[in-house]
């Protein structure tokens, strides 16, 4: 109970993984999804923590994401290193190209930064279609191998949902330390944090390497999980469509670009025709930024306040008897 108290996303978020983990072991049409649901759910929590928690507007998290996904590749094909411990490098190498970055661009505005890092995004594109020597150019690496003892679909379903836990008690853990609380003045009012002594630079890189590297994570188990990858993998649109997951469901709560990605993936997977899905995928998302403008966990709060108005116990008014006077 105290450990639900003091951490209840994460204790939400098991709930969560336990339940995905028998639904993909009962229905095994669900577990290739489920496991897809959780690379890009990655990918939106390190979206969620740069944009969310830093306020940094990235447009590279499928860069980012590309890059952990080649170094799996190259490592365990090219380097012939044993698959895990490829994630070391997976991890370092994105955390150490937006810690570099961030350190210029977070002296930016936010379309200016949003700007720099997409033009980053196109430059790693490039880069990776035009190594064909390591990368395999626009063909691509086919035949990696797994993670190991993780030879199955399940196997992976529990691995992404693993990795998901630990990044949203990180996450969490992160909000609630002094680190986070200088984030979130530095999000709301950066010249109060500057005058408050706190090295905005320095604490605005920190963050913006943390979330690349979780996308880091994620590209490496999507390589791993495909045994292939390519240019087209993880692009520009991945960066985008993380983005959009993240607003939806709430950038500034934890738990929101968690519920932005199921809540996108049932969408697409309900919509009529191609021919008709961009219209109503656009509309549909139209709609939820006008009637949920902090993302549709930000309705949760106000929501609970008026059920528990409506059907919370009533306060009786005391009805207090005043004593006799004192004969005189």
């Amino acid at each position: 109970m105290r450990a639900f108290t003091s951490r209840p996303n994460t204790m939400i978020v098991l709930g969560l993984a336990i339940a995905s983990v028998a639904v993909a072991a009962r229905d095994p049409v669900w577990t290739d999804s489920w496991v897809i649901i959780g690379v890009f759910a990655l990918i939106a929590l390190s979206t969620g923590i740069s944009y969310g928690q830093a306020g940094i507007l990235s447009m590279s998290q499928g860069a980012f994401a590309a890059i952990g996904g080649y170094t799996a590749a190259v490592s365990t094909l090219r380097l012939r290193l044993p698959p895990g411990v490829d994630l070391l490098i997976a991890v370092a190498l994105p955390a150490l190209l937006a810690y570099a970055l961030a350190r210029v661009v977070t002296r930016l505005t936010a379309l200016a930064t949003a700007l720099a890092t997409l033009a980053l995004g196109s430059v790693i594109e490039i880069a990776l279609r035009n190594m064909d020597s390591i990368t395999g150019g626009y063909i691509g690496l086919a035949g990696i191998p797994g993670i190991g003892m993780i030879d199955t679909p399940l196997k992976y379903c529990a691995l992404v949902w693993a990795m998901i836990c630990v990044c949203v008690l990180i996450y969490e853990n992160l909000v609630n330390s002094p680190f986070g609380r200088a984030l979130n003045v530095i999000r709301h009012n950066r010249m109060r944090a500057q005058a408050d002594g706190v090295d905005v630079p320095r604490l605005l890189s920190a963050a913006f390497a943390f979330s690349a590297a979780v996308a880091g994570s994620a590209g490496w188990l999507y390589a791993h999980y495909i045994s292939y990858i390519s240019p087209n993998s993880l692009d520009s649109q991945t960066s985008i469509s993380a983005l959009l997951m993240t607003v939806i469901g709430g950038p500034g709560i934890i738990l929101g670009p968690l519920a932005g990605t199921v809540f996108l993936d049932i969408l697409v997977r309900h919509l009529p025709a191609q021919d008709l899905q961009g219209m109503f995928y656009g509309g549909a998302l139209i709609l939820i930024l006008i009637l949920a403008p902090t993302g549709l966990l930000g309705l949760v709060p106000p929501l609970w306040v008026k059920l528990r108005a409506i059907f919370g116990p009533r306060s009786t008014a005391r009805t207090t008897t005043a004593k006799p006077e004192a004969a005189q």
